[in-house]
């Protein structure tokens, strides 16, 4: 059962004592005698996470089989088999490894294991196919070009020592160029590159090249500065010809995916990361697997510049995960493990440790998916896993910068059958997977068939094949078929294809070159008078959002319309702000700033000031940052004090400096009279407050209700009590808590604790209610905090975020991103899960109990304010 986690906190504010996995600091025990090296991290020795630090799965065993010595080997972070069976292995900084595993039970002998002499090194992917070996290399020393590489034996004798450069590409840092796989049918290879690897030369792209930046108000790079040079189309999955000589763009939009996986329908999959340094901000996009159709598009952008996953011209996740750092993937085919895991596709997570097992289901032309974890251990910095395809075991490695390196093996011990799967067939899946596939043969070209074909599907509910369709006629000459988007009588397909004939005007999607700009501003002129004509009521929530980012591309297109066209749109999307959920207020209030609408600034404060997490008021303030018109003395007021609130609100390691680019943005809108009037309030400096001092204002003035009990809360909730609840309220309640600042809930919160967005799903009200009075009965696997003991007696209880060589990163306070403290690895001698919940007890007690009671239907209900329970 998942675990509900609470800032620590808020434990403080009702007066209780702090739990010690939260303290700011790490707590010295009195002096005693240093406990003697044990089965956690040995000191000085040169041994990976023993077995005693890691889970896994009932009926699983887990063997350890070797410890990769750093100074011959390196650390490992790619495996794979050769066509006899032997497992190759590849040193981040260094060589490539080969040989056979080992017998059951049995660990691998060093002597057995043989440095392939090809000369080459940094390999990030490797791909056994038609007996050679694809390596993609991402040299972060530069010894050797990064880019794809093929090795084969010269003389036909076994030893690989013939090496090929088929593409060389410029790459950098851990962003550059990652995993290879072979494509179902055999006939090409898929490379996958992060966004630190620049486009290399194609001749052919499934992607339309009309790819930009896209933002209606100028971008924000990475507050620290990193890459904020790299811009679209950010990271690429290429599909590549058995030569290596031709490359197509198949998919982009992604920050750092090292690797992907194919089902058994085809479909490939891959899991991004994001950039830790946004936790909390608006921006924040969790860890993610992504379906890779083709020509598809993630939205990663530089910076505060990430397209969340709702905007149309980008594609959502099929499963939002969480915090961490993504490394290998693969489906369980072929394992000899119950058919529930042979179906499973296995993520890696380097920087948490955690092996998930994530089951999918079909669901129209894509897929949804669960997640479960499969296997965790504290240090586990996982980099890759396989199958082998005689043993059936799963075999993974831990390693990469530096780090101890280790090779494992997993096998199934229980009573169930490992039989090989049958695979399981949905006709309709089928059906839909198939007409999604014959609109994607249009994705790259020109064809007469393509509009037909393709235009009775952008009304489809299927965002797959919408995108599929639009995709297609974005292929195809904007002269051949805008005049029929720009008429079109059917409000779902004109919005789809509006928002297409949008992106592509002004750019030939064959060539990427500009096309007539006198013809471009009349086509986005009737854009802007066709989607003014479109009835808002008659759009649902997709379409809705088409609309407005529609005309927010034209904006960053064309400009500026001319004052009659600005007052009408204004006209149009004015009365719509607020609407009734964020995404709708995101889109309209940055599209009514970059309009210059004189009514957003009153609207856009009342709606920061109503927000009630961090991050939607951080949206707003964005925004409004670049307003200049509508402004009163008090209004202007109301903004700036909002920066000295803001000064205590906490995130990743950048957030604070997003803050102070979002004030000096707000400031250089002000006109010299307003500097004048607010010059007190601009020089007031912020004060920090404690976590106490900052919460405690939600509840001013208030004293503990009571110390509530399970049963009586849960009888009010199952006698009716979840009837005619306040939606309103119990969304105030889930912010005045905190809840935001830790949770994920919906499209905003934080990623320190787990998502809630499905809790109704999972969650009776007793069950809930029982997570929140007693957080320490069962504690969810993936936050539970790990006791590190040092050789000095110290002990310190956190989560483990981040290694570097022998320096392990531990953050103590989850309620602070941010944070983190430094141990050498060398120095801890035990390493155990805490057995107390980072979520302390009492959090309903200074709440009333309607209070409570909405606070609980705003969760159940997934924070649909159209629910049963608020009627």
């Amino acid at each position: 059962m998942t675990q509900l986690f609470r800032s620590a906190t808020v434990v403080l504010l009702l007066g209780l004592m702090p739990v010690a996995a939260q303290d700011a600091k790490p707590a010295k025990k009195a002096a005693k005698k240093a406990p003697a090296p044990n089965a956690g991290l040995a000191v000085n020795e040169n041994k990976a996470t023993p077995l005693e630090r890691i889970k896994v799965m009932k009926d699983f065993k887990v063997e350890l089989l070797h410890s990769v010595p750093a100074t011959e080997q390196g650390s490992w972070v790619n495996l794979c088999t050769d066509g006899k069976g032997r497992i190759i292995a590849s040193d981040q900084y260094g060589g490539l490894f080969r040989f056979a595993p080992p017998a059951p039970g049995k660990p691998l002998d060093p002597a057995t294991i043989e440095k392939i002499p090809a000369a080459i090194r940094a390999a990030n992917g490797l791909l056994w196919f038609n007996n050679g070996l694809y390596v993609a290399v991402n040299d972060y020393e530069n010894k050797i070009p990064s880019g794809l590489y093929r090795v084969t034996s010269s003389k036909g004798d076994d030893t690989l020592d013939k090496v090929e450069l088929l593409r060389e590409m410029n790459a950098r840092g851990d962003h550059g160029v990652h995993a290879i796989l072979p494509a179902p049918d055999g006939k090409s290879l898929f490379l996958i590159t992060g966004n630190g690897t620049k486009p290399t030369a194609f001749s052919g792209s499934k992607v339309p090249l009309v790819w930009g930046e896209d933002h209606v108000l100028p971008r924000m790079p990475d507050g620290r500065g990193f890459m904020r040079e790299v811009l679209g189309p950010g990271g690429i999955i290429y599909q590549v010809s058995l030569d290596g000589k031709t490359f197509t763009p198949y998919s982009s939009g992604y920050r750092n995916i090292f690797d992907g996986a194919f089902n058994r329908d085809g479909e490939l999959f891959t899991y991004d990361a994001d950039m830790e340094y946004d936790f909390n901000t608006p921006w924040y996009r969790p860890t993610r697997v992504c379906l890779a159709t083709s020509g598809s598009e993630y939205g990663w952008r530089n910076g505060a510049g990430k397209r969340p996953e709702w905007y149309p011209d980008n594609l959502g996740p099929v499963l939002n995960i969480g915090p961490g750092s993504p490394t290998g993937m693969t489906f369980g085919y072929g394992a000899k493990f119950p058919a529930k895991y042979q179906e499973a596709l296995f993520c890696l997570d380097w920087s948490w440790g955690k092996l998930y097992a994530v089951h999918l289901k079909p669901e129209g032309s894509g897929y949804t998916a669960t997640k479960e974890e499969f296997l965790s251990g504290a240090p586990m910095p996982l980099t890759d896993a396989i199958i082998h395809p005689q043993d059936g075991a799963m075999y993974f490695a831990i390693g990469g910068r530096k780090v101890q390196s280790g090779l494992y093996r997993v096998t199934y011990t229980g009573k169930e059958s490992t039989a090989p799967a049958k695979p399981s067939t949905d006709a309709v899946a089928a059906k839909a997977r198939a007409l999604r596939h014959s609109l994607e043969a249009f994705h790259g070209h020109a064809d007469p068939q393509a509009i037909a074909t393709a235009w009775p599907h952008l009304a489809s509910s299927d965002r797959y094949l919408r995108w599929a369709a639009r995709t297609a006629l974005e292929w195809q000459p904007a002269g051949n078929w805008a005049e029929k988007a720009l008429t079109e009588k059917d409000p779902a397909k004109q919005v789809e294809a509006l928002l297409g004939l949008a992106r592509i005007t002004g750019v030939d999607p064959q060539h990427r070159k500009p096309t007539d700009p006198a013809v471009d501003t009349a086509i986005a002129g009737r854009i802007y008078a066709a989607l003014g004509k479109l009835d808002w009521q008659s759009l649902n929530q997709d379409q809705r959002l088409a609309l407005v980012r529609t005309v927010e591309i034209c904006l960053v297109r064309f400009g500026q319309p001319d004052e009659a066209t600005r007052q009408r749109l204004i006209a149009k999307l004015d009365p719509l702000f607020p609407a009734e959920n964020f995404p709708l207020n995101w889109v309209l209030c940055e599209t009514l700033v970059a309009l210059q609408s004189p009514n957003i600034a009153a609207k856009g404060i009342a709606a920061l000031k109503n927000a009630p997490g961090q991050e939607e008021q951080m949206e707003y303030a964005r925004s409004l940052r670049m307003l200049k018109t509508g402004w009163t003395t008090a209004l202007r007021t109301e903004q700036f004090n909002w920066f000295l609130r803001a000064a205590n609100y906490r995130g990743g390691a950048s957030f604070e400096k997003f803050i102070e680019f979002i004030r000096t943005g707000a400031e250089e809108s002000l006109s010299a009279s307003e500097k004048t009037a607010l010059a007190d309030l601009l020089a007031k400096k912020p004060v920090k407050k404690s976590p106490l001092e900052a919460l405690a204002e939600a509840f001013a003035g208030r004293t503990q209700v009571k110390e509530w009990k399970l049963d009586e809360l849960a009888a009010a909730a199952e006698k009716g009590g979840l009837q005619h609840r306040n939606y309103a309220n119990g969304r105030k309640m889930f912010g005045a808590a905190a809840c935001f600042a830790c949770h994920r809930f919906g499209n905003e919160g934080g990623m320190t604790g787990p998502d809630l967005t499905t809790a109704g799903a999972r969650y009776s009200a007793r069950d809930f209610i029982d997570q929140i009075i007693n957080p320490s009965k069962e504690i969810n696997e993936q936050f539970v905090p790990v006791v590190l003991t040092k050789t000095d007696g110290e002990t310190i209880t956190g989560i483990i975020v981040n290694l570097n060589g022998d320096s392990v990163q531990v953050n103590t306070d989850l309620t602070d991103p941010n944070q983190r403290i430094g141990v050498d690895r060398k120095q801890v001698v035990k390493m155990e899960p805490s057995k107390v919940s980072p979520m302390p007890e009492g959090l309903l007690n200074m709440l009333k109990q309607e209070e409570i009671l909405d606070l609980v239907a705003y969760v159940l209900s997934g924070g649909d304010p159209k629910h049963a329970m608020f009627k």
